[in-house]
């Protein structure tokens, strides 16, 4: 379907019965039931994508060791971002732990959810950045608009940190809210070598869920980080509040058809695959 391989650079596993899903219960509707590879695998043959990242949903180490069992013999999955206790003694070892996995790619706290907007800030959490830095993992940052400028505080002080913005810092569409965020997201990318994934925006539109209601903030992500550091996501199962998988796909390919072919091709893989570290091989 494609000249180059096609990398969905978020996307979740969840298995109900596991029970450390805080977020997701009942009122979620479509979200309240298992999610797992065989669903996604025919979604990816139908668009023709290659690769897969798996990202953490729970905020457990368990999850992330249940992903990594998981997908261990999947080899559409080419990495999983997980989840370690940030404030605990044991976390360089929980981290050299899940190193000894082939497919630990790095770690996602879920900032959007904790309390002090001032938590990544924490300086007991240096010698965790630093095993990231010194082993070559990578850091997801699940943020709100709210919290860019700690985030342009943290990025400065960590920057040899490998740094993705999840969900393009969730900019509430619904509400038309763009100039507050797209003034610290340009800032961010101007000041740091911090990335950024086009994924979970869809989600943000409610109603608006249409390319020309996503287009000025898509482009906005293109314009201020490049296409060198924006990175496709599909963020199913989420996404299913909002779209199926295919629409997603296509409104992307649609939202980014103005770029150059390379271009196209360093968003919808090869800057995924640089960012993660990924080879091309398989």
């Amino acid at each position: 379907m494609h000249k180059w391989s096609v990398v969905d650079a978020h996307q979740h596993f969840w298995k109900l019965e596991r029970g450390d899903y805080g977020w997701l219960d009942e009122s979620l509707g479509c979200l309240y039931r298992d999610y797992l590879p065989d669903e996604l695998k025919a979604h990816l043959e139908t668009c023709g994508v290659k690769k897969t990242i798996v990202v953490q949903a729970a905020p457990t180490l368990a999850e992330t060791l249940y992903l990594l069992e998981l997908t261990q013999n999947l080899p559409f999955v080419a990495g999983v971002v997980g989840w370690v206790d940030m404030e605990s003694r044991h976390v360089k070892a929980d981290l050299t732990r899940l190193a000894q996995h082939a497919k630990f790619l790095g770690i996602r706290p879920m900032i959007q959810d904790i309390d002090d907007p001032d938590w990544m800030l924490k300086p007991e959490f240096e010698s965790a950045f630093t095993w990231l830095i010194e082993n070559e993992r990578s850091f997801d940052a699940l943020v709100k608009p709210a919290h860019l400028p700690n985030l342009k505080i943290f990025l400065a002080r960590y920057p040899d940190l490998r740094v993705v913005i999840d969900h393009g810092a969730k900019p509430c569409i619904e509400r038309g809210e763009f100039e507050f965020w797209a003034a610290h997201m340009t800032d961010i990318a101007s000041d740091s070598h911090a990335y950024c994934k086009i994924s979970g925006l869809l989600t943000e539109a409610g109603e608006l869920g249409t390319a020309e209601a996503l287009r000025p903030y898509v482009n906005h992500l293109l314009s201020a980080f490049g296409a060198d550091r924006c990175i496709w996501g599909s963020d199913w199962p989420v996404l299913n509040l909002a779209a199926d998988y295919s629409s997603w796909f296509t409104m992307v390919r649609e939202l980014i058809g103005g770029l150059t072919e390379k271009e196209q091709r360093q968003v919808m893989g090869e800057t995924a695959m640089k960012f993660y570290g990924l080879s091309h091989d398989g």
